[in-house]
């Protein structure tokens, strides 16, 4: 297996090469606000430090969000286009996925955590997971509105960063915080679905509509209303 995972869902425009056995290269560069600038020269450089050409790619998987409008079409047509010029197989896993698996890594012990990023608009996009696995969410809400069972879990993800009041016990792994999704874990989650046979389809998971919206048609003319005779002052005698 030669799989080629990247991200856009997060802060960080993440790409690893995995072998079906180990990550053999990964880099991320973090910057929300030039998805396109970055991801083709940083899938190059992967692409480079594995030893690899496109054309040797057997998979290629893409985190589906939640995430940006914007980002999470960068990440997955190129994932569509890598595909379709390679021959390689693409699919999709949720992001929060990813944050999870690297959370599970750093913390076996803790059966339960949230993933919670930022959703903008003084919102975030969560999930809860046990023992790994997803057992609710995705969604996207005020973190401060989040039940209180779910703010009360380990979290991973931006959200105690960005919410601290709101999300109070943040959950790092050493050495480096858990903030946006890692490349490395995605890979990690695909190989296992790959193998388990498991669906892995690629429809981004956008939560809501986009912040730009396309404009409506337009509203049907409506005629003048007419003008009563009445209506129009008549001129004064004195005028000449």
């Amino acid at each position: 297996m030669r799989l080629l995972a990247l991200d856009t869902a997060t802060s960080a425009i993440t790409v690893a090469a995995h072998d079906g056995t180990t990550v053999l290269a990964a880099r991320s560069v973090e910057d929300a606000r030039h998805y396109t600038e970055h991801l083709a020269p940083t899938i190059e450089a992967v692409l480079g430090d594995a030893g690899w050409s496109p054309r040797a790619l057997s998979d290629i998987v893409v985190g589906t969000g939640p995430g940006p409008f914007t980002g999470l079409r960068v990440g997955i047509v190129t994932a569509l286009t890598l595909g379709h010029a390679t021959g390689a197989r693409v699919h999709g896993v949720c992001s929060l996925d990813a944050l999870a698996r690297a959370a599970r890594e750093a913390h076996p012990q803790e059966t339960e955590v949230l993933v919670a990023t930022d959703a903008r608009r003084r919102e975030v996009y969560w999930a809860r997971y046990r023992d790994g696995e997803r057992v609710e969410g995705p969604g996207v809400a005020r973190a401060a509105e989040l039940p209180d069972a779910l703010r009360a879990l380990p979290t991973v993800g931006r959200g105690p960063l960005l919410y601290p009041d709101a999300l109070a016990h943040p959950l790092t792994a050493p050495g480096r915080p858990l903030l946006d999704v890692d490349a490395a874990a995605l890979a990690r989650v695909a190989v296992d679905g790959i193998r388990a046979g498991s669906p892995m389809p690629t429809t981004p998971l956008y939560l809501r509509r986009p912040d730009a919206q396309e404009p409506g048609a337009p509203k049907p003319a409506t005629s003048p209303t007419p003008v009563r005779r009445s209506d129009v002052l008549e001129p004064s005698k004195d005028t000449p």
